[in-house]
């Protein structure tokens, strides 16, 4: 029996997030924004349609994403080109949230920061 088959991370931005966690639900509004204006994929660590039921959401109740993009902490943003993890953000600071995906104007209205 061999190991279980990995995901295939998708190149641009990615966001691993799970229901359960204050910061993660508090971006809600940011993710969907930014899965609209560019791209963004979100892997759900503990509900399958947690921020949305989007085809911009991905299931990672197993855990198989999150382990390969080796996380500690959500919300995680990840910026990946070829392959490769080129960036990598945790919890939810608005500054770096917008020079990370170079959308400004994000989370009006929500804290400046929360850790993740």
């Amino acid at each position: 029996m061999g190991a279980p088959d990995l995901p295939t991370i998708p190149d641009g931005l990615v966001a691993v997030v799970k229901e359960a966690c204050p910061a993660c639900s508090l971006v809600v509004p940011v993710l969907e924004h930014l899965a609209e204006v560019a791209g963004l994929i979100v892997y759900t660590q503990d509900d399958p349609i947690f921020p949305a039921d989007a085809d911009w959401v991905i299931d990672d109740t197993d855990l198989a994403a999150s382990w390969q993009i080796d996380l500690d902490a959500v919300p995680t943003l990840v910026r990946r080109v070829d392959g490769v993890e080129v960036a990598r953000t945790v919890g939810w600071d608005r500054d770096d949230w917008e020079e990370f995906t170079g959308v400004t104007g994000l989370g009006d209205g929500l804290p400046v920061f929360k850790p993740g």
